[in-house]
């Protein structure tokens, strides 16, 4: 190896990018031929910005219509950009749909998805007569009557480690080996004032549509048609079938990242 490869390689940086994006235009994270994906406008960013064709990695694949105010993309890049040049440069050719919120050099080996030791999801469902359309794009409208506080205990059966395989999907991408997950948080919040419920969630892993089947089953026992006490046997039971029905996309999003 010359010395001046050796040069090149040593000014090859990981990059860190935060990211939020609106996902109702998108057909989801990962790229796609000739659909619009939030993975695919950040690579053809990152070009134009720096002429660099590099694929960024995202901490988890979110579906088409989820958003996210915390999702994280990491990926390496020869050119000598400082930090605070990088998001504004990006951010002037992405669409307006897409923000990265903070651009940071990260440590050798980081990588957005294998270095993640958790996330946190959080599904919003308006409770309201009409729902106002500003907020159609982004939250479940749901007028059914519904027992908050069934629901509530329900969301607390599904703490610690389980098999999730009742709510993940036949062609789940798992991100650890297996359908074992441990949930740190599970609780629905409710608030008043914007006439509004949300299930906020924490773990170290999530399966392909878990929240949302999470979601669509705890809805179940709002509405009278599951007991709180049956979510135990739905897990065991280790069967799709078992579970709620999927909650609409628009509704979820990718809150945080922990590393």
């Amino acid at each position: 190896m010359t010395a001046e490869v050796k040069d090149i390689e040593k000014k090859v940086q990981v990059w860190k990018l935060v990211l939020a994006y609106d996902g109702t235009e998108f057909h989801g994270w990962q790229v796609q031929p000739q659909r619009a994906t939030i993975q695919g406008e950040l690579r053809a960013a990152i070009e134009r910005v720096t002429g660099e064709n590099v694929l960024p990695q995202g901490s988890g694949r979110t579906d088409a219509g989820v958003h996210a105010t915390g999702q994280v993309a990491s990926f390496a890049l020869a050119a000598p950009i400082p930090e605070r040049n990088l998001a504004h440069a990006l951010n002037r050719t992405l669409p307006a749909a897409i923000r990265v919120l903070t651009a940071q050099r990260a440590p050798e080996g980081f990588h957005a998805r294998h270095s993640a030791r958790g996330k946190t999801y959080e599904y919003r469902i308006f409770r309201g007569e009409i729902c106002p359309p500003f907020l159609a794009r982004y939250a479940y409208a749901l007028n059914h009557p519904l027992d908050f506080e069934a629901m509530q205990r329900a969301a607390k059966r599904v703490l610690g480690e389980h098999d999730f395989t009742s709510f993940a999907d036949s062609d789940t991408g798992s991100e650890r080996p297996g359908n074992l997950r441990t949930i740190l948080s599970s609780e629905w919040i409710r608030d008043h004032a914007a006439d509004s419920i949300a299930y906020r969630v924490s773990g170290n892993g999530f399966l392909h549509h878990m929240v949302r089947n999470l979601v669509g089953t705890f809805l179940e026992v709002g509405r009278g048609n599951l007991g709180e006490e049956e979510i135990c046997r739905v897990l065991g039971e280790r069967a799709r079938a078992s579970a709620g029905p999927t909650a609409p996309a628009r509704g979820l999003w990718l809150v945080a990242v922990e590393y």
